[in-house]
């Protein structure tokens, strides 16, 4: 026999750093991923929602810190300055409604109150009544729609009937009538406050249906999946698979549609505002500052513009927030 040309070679060992790398790609390969994770990636994407975000988070330090704010800008929200004011036609003089270096944004017609101050305090009362009724209707819509939804039967059916009576009941209406006989002081609360604790409640009792009809559908498709059934078969009960089964899989609707209410909300108060059923003056909102301003669109039409614009940009932030926090959280989206 002849020996081999070729000799068999030892193949060489993988160094250390070598069988490191090897076993960190594989440990990244096979890492999981949480559903707030893989929400927040798909979020940072979207560059509108973030600036809507960042808008949102904006707006919310400017009503939390309002006092602050126009306490380091040297103006009171019910400051009057009569002497800017033109005595024959009760106008701000100077020009874009006596926007100058004292005041940022012009004065009011008539008193002279700072428009800036003023904008930045309405700021509080919008988005007060927007998360607070927000809040109020997620609560009552939660509970109920899983209720409807869970348990069926005369349960569902009267939830049901209730929720399309609210629907179609004349929120507006309502709240005007309620004004009307409501006392001036209640609960330790009295002029604005009072206001402001009915708008919140009502605002949120009639919101209610619109989060209940969502959790209930989501409910309904969630309570005959598998692990509902895999939970009944164990043995748990009807709350323990409500609160431990359903319930946080219902965050991500809750918490997309709890967004996308809010700007409602602010709308609502500021059409309150505006005819007349909202705060009470001197306590400064938007709704407010633009029914006040009907009377001088022509002449100083910087006092419309101005409200009109924080409204317009706070509910856009909004709903590009909502929109992109629905979209992160969709398990069927693409981004």
């Amino acid at each position: 026999m002849t020996a081999p040309l070729h000799e068999p070679t030892a193949e060489a060992a993988p160094s250390a750093a070598e069988e490191a790398a090897v076993a960190g790609a594989e440990a990244k390969a096979v890492q999981g991923r949480s559903l707030g994770r893989i929400a927040w990636e798909r979020l940072k994407r979207d560059k509108l929602a973030l600036t809507g975000g960042i808008v949102v988070l904006f707006l919310i330090a400017v009503a939390i810190l309002a006092p602050l704010i126009t306490s380091l800008y040297g103006q009171d929200p019910n400051e009057f300055h009569e002497d800017l004011i033109d005595p024959l036609f009760g106008t701000p003089t100077g020009s874009l409604g006596g926007m100058s270096g004292e005041h940022w944004l012009g004065v009011e017609p008539v008193n002279g109150r700072d428009i800036f101050a003023r904008i930045v305090h309405g700021a509080r009362i919008s988005l007060l009544v927007g998360f607070l009724s927000a809040i109020v209707a997620v609560i009552i819509g939660t509970v109920l729609g899983v209720l409807a939804g869970f348990f069926g039967g005369w349960v569902d059916a009267l939830i049901s009937r209730v929720m399309d009576g609210l629907l179609a009941f004349p929120q507006l209406l309502f709240i005007i009538a309620l004004v009307s006989v409501m006392p001036d002081s209640m609960l330790g609360l009295s002029g604005t406050g009072v206001r402001l604790l009915m708008m919140i409640l009502v605002i949120g009792f009639f919101g209610w249906p619109y989060i209940g009809r969502v959790v209930r559908g989501q409910t309904l498709s969630m309570r005959e999946r598998e692990y509902v059934e895999a939970a009944r078969s164990l043995g748990a009960g009807r709350f323990y698979i409500l609160f431990k089964e359903l319930l946080p899989n219902l965050v991500a609707p809750i918490i997309v549609y709890t967004t996308m209410m809010i700007p409602t909300n602010i709308l609502t108060e500021a059409a309150l505002s505006f005819l007349g059923v909202g705060v009470k003056p001197p306590t400064s909102s938007w709704g407010q500052m633009l029914s006040s301003a009907i009377d001088y669109y022509k002449s100083d039409p910087m006092y419309m513009v101005i409200p009109g614009v924080a409204i317009f940009i706070t509910v856009l932030a909004f709903n590009l927030f909502g929109d992109g926090v629905r979209d992160a959280l969709d398990p069927k989206g693409s981004r």
